[in-house]
């Protein structure tokens, strides 16, 4: 007779990820937010321009948090984290296209390096955590 693993397993096997997911979609903003004051900084850095520049890659992160349940694993790098950065960029460039902004070749390449680094780079920075400790324990 086939049984299945008991409910509090399953559980116990998304530790840290399921409970966790608010703080890495709040560190996800705050990301796309650096990146668009970063940019912003060689014009006037003011909050309505801040917003102006991130609100399409805002629209295209929660876009692909939802697309891709990353509540589910929210640091986790394959598929999901690089679908969730090629959502981000193509989704805010998309938006930009439409709403008559630039979308020059160098600004994508810039965008898809920038946001690759900040939304892959701390997920593989916690996954790296996560390996070391769980070598630690006995």
């Amino acid at each position: 007779m086939h049984t299945t693993a008991p409910t509090t397993a399953r559980r116990s096997g998304r530790t840290g990820h399921g409970r966790s997911w608010p703080a890495v979609l709040v560190l996800d903003v705050l990301l796309v937010l650096l990146f668009a004051g970063v940019g912003r900084s060689t014009h006037a850095l003011d909050p309505v321009g801040l917003l102006e520049t991130a609100w399409p890659f805002l629209a295209g992160l929660l876009l692909g948090w939802v697309l891709w349940r990353l509540p589910r694993q929210p640091v986790g790098l394959w598929p999901r984290g690089v679908a969730l950065w090629l959502t981000t960029v193509s989704v805010g460039m998309g938006l930009r296209v439409l709403v008559g902004e630039g979308t020059a070749p160098s600004f994508v390449l810039v965008t898809l390096g920038v946001l690759a680094v900040l939304l892959l780079g701390h997920r593989a920075l916690a996954l790296t955590v996560r390996a070391a400790r769980a070598r630690r324990r006995p």
